[in-house]
């Protein structure tokens, strides 16, 4: 039997973190056996705001790709592929540019966020609009039934769904009223995909709140991320350093849980529930510290990350093998994404000769 298709990805911005596993790669990982996963290093769009330093987008190919190798993506079970190698996405996003009108790109709250949260004011480039139409091409250009993100990343996945559903209705004559469900049995060329988040939705990062008094999400840009190839020592200076309950001057006093980091952290990554479920009772009565608290979180992260980071560190011995399943991942991925675009010029009535003779082979 035909696996069902999982597709998602990355913009290349540097090294993976706590963040991106419990938000999305831990999924990856854990479903691979069950879907035919293609996974996308989305570096084009790593230009709407590093347009003027490449080099940077390059070398942050390589550490998202060691990382993902890292961190237990297969591929002899999934595809990673680069998004500049893919043409048929580039021609998919011009397309489907006409599917959505610019004020309905302009009220993806995703789009807001990251206007803000990077103070791009109104410098940002036109590309970095585009590249919310490119997302829904990257997405649609493998037919996923399943598509694995964190939760800031569900207004893409509403518009790659809306486009989906034009698409269907506009040219291959799809019922309106038609549930999801129902879009290919009855002629539609695109699944209605569904979402997959992560069991932490969003993961808060070391610092302390916002001037809005909310916690902000862990992010290499905000320096409050804790990396998989962080050493030992850096991980406890992290940890030991992290933002807790401010309202806490003695270890004797009363402390807080909810909405302190490092009860989120612990609840996200310490397998010891009986000792997180104790501890908590006794940091409530401010019978234990933040120190010994944080102490423990070390242990546990460490744990963790000490086996991915040595992985990694192999791995960047051996770059050759890296790069070639970059390669071999890029080639299966064109031949699908190729397939896809073939099938909608036939849908839009523009294919007039074999795509092998309008790319001059």
């Amino acid at each position: 039997m035909k696996k069902p298709v999982l597709l998602t990805g990355d913009t290349p911005t540097g090294k993976l973190h706590l963040g991106h596993w419990v938000g999305s790669v831990e999924n990856r990982v854990n479903m691979q056996s069950e879907y035919d996963c293609f996974f996308l290093i989305a570096n084009m769009h790593a230009f709407t705001t590093r347009w003027n330093n490449p080099k940077d987008i390059h070398d942050s190919v390589i550490d998202l790709l060691l990382d993902y190798l890292a961190l237990g993506i297969d591929p002899k079970h999934s595809t990673i592929f680069l998004q500049s190698e893919i043409p048929a996405i580039a021609e998919l996003t011009f397309l489907f540019s006409m599917l959505l009108s610019y004020h309905r790109v302009l009220r993806n709250p995703t789009l807001k966020d990251e206007i803000r949260d990077k103070g791009l004011g109104e410098t940002y480039p036109f590309g970095f609009l585009l590249y919310a139409v490119g997302q829904v091409a990257d997405i649609l250009a493998f037919k996923p039934d399943v598509v694995p993100v964190g939760e800031d990343q569900i207004p893409h996945l509403e518009m790659a769904k809306e486009v989906a559903r034009r698409f269907n209705q506009v040219y291959c004559h799809v019922d309106p009223e038609l549930p999801d469900a129902d879009q290919t049995t009855n002629g539609g060329l695109f699944p209605i995909f569904s979402p997959k988040l992560g069991r932490v939705k969003r993961l808060v990062g070391l610092g302390a709140p916002n001037d809005r008094g909310q916690l902000v999400k862990m992010s290499k840009s905000l320096n409050n991320a804790v990396f998989f190839s962080d050493s030992n020592d850096i991980i406890k200076t992290k940890i030991m350093g992290m933002y807790t309950d401010p309202n806490r001057v003695r270890a004797t006093d009363p402390g807080t849980v909810e909405n302190n980091p490092l009860w989120i952290f612990h609840d996200a990554f310490n397998p010891d529930t009986t000792w997180v479920k104790e501890s908590k009772a006794l940091y409530r009565a401010g019978s234990i510290g933040d120190v010994a608290c944080k102490k423990k979180l070390v242990e546990v992260l460490v744990e963790f990350i000490t086996p991915i980071r040595e992985r990694r560190t192999h791995l960047e011995k051996e770059l050759s093998f890296v790069i070639n399943v970059l390669k071999e991942g890029t080639a299966k991925a064109n031949a699908v994404a190729e397939a896809t675009l073939a099938e909608v010029k036939a849908a839009i009535k523009q294919d007039f000769f074999p795509r092998s003779a309008a790319l001059g082979l």
